[in-house]
């Protein structure tokens, strides 16, 4: 930035200061958008019966690449993480409850992280789900312990999709 022409430095921080501006969480699955609606919600050949739950809208992007899911998105806005102050309230759970019944949810995936607190968030998740009568899911193994989505290869990830199992709450 120091070598750059003061023009070019002042043309970056315009388009940040519109990115800013302009970008907004989707009202249906708080992916990042520019819309009311992001792409992916608004997309009428996605498959309303099946949700993916992701920590993070950077996931998102990264189970797309794999072109494996065609259903719709549903972002929690992090994990669970008693030691750092971030339980279920803090989360968008109560958001994802109410599409279940609103959606006619056939299938939730958690696609959390394989850590940790992604484990943790996928084993509340599921505990809380079972009862509402959906199939609940979690990605297969494949993805390095302690990794992060946004990191995986997509046949990494794509493989990991396709062996999702049922989660034992």
């Amino acid at each position: 930035m120091l070598k750059a022409a003061k023009e070019d430095a002042l043309r970056l921080a315009r388009v940040i200061v519109e990115v800013k501006e302009k970008t907004m969480l989707c009202s249906v699955c708080f992916n990042v958008t520019v819309s009311p609606l992001c792409p992916i919600c608004a997309d009428a050949r996605r498959d309303t019966t099946q949700v993916c739950v992701v920590e993070d809208p950077r996931d998102i992007v990264a189970v797309e690449r794999t072109r494996e899911f065609r259903g719709r998105y549903h972002v929690l806005g992090g994990a669970l993480s008693p030691i750092e102050g971030v339980g279920p309230e803090q989360l968008r759970v109560r958001e994802l409850l109410a599409r279940i019944d609103a959606d006619q949810v056939a299938e939730v995936i958690l696609c959390t992280n394989p850590n940790l607190e992604g484990d943790a968030t996928a084993m509340y998740l599921a505990r809380l789900l079972r009862p509402l009568g959906v199939k609940v899911t979690r990605i297969a193994s494949g993805l390095p312990v302690g990794g992060d989505l946004e990191y995986a290869d997509e046949l990494t990830l794509g493989r990991a999709l396709e062996g999702r199992r049922e989660v034992d709450a």
